[in-house]
């Protein structure tokens, strides 16, 4: 069976670079783009990947929280023994 690519030494690494770039692009791309905003906020420079990297580290923090708060001991089941 073939391998995934992710699994190929390096691949993680060229990947999180490529990422990067891309969003680098999107950030710069602003600076040839008009942009209309409706508040003052949203003409600041990069304010868009600002909004993006923030709300991504909410939703962490959230999963994180709700895993917290739903997390069983590992005994939660029994010890396994059928009884």
């Amino acid at each position: 069976m073939k391998a995934h690519w992710l699994d190929r030494p390096g691949a993680a690494r060229r990947a999180w670079i490529a990422f990067a770039v891309v969003l680098s692009a999107s950030v710069l791309a602003q600076l040839f783009i008009a942009v209309e905003p409706h508040f003052a906020a949203e003409g600041w420079f990069g304010m868009p990947a600002v909004v993006g990297v923030g709300a991504c580290a909410a939703m962490v923090l959230f999963a994180k929280l709700v895993g917290a708060m739903l997390k069983r001991r590992d005994d939660y089941y029994g010890d396994g023994s059928g009884e």
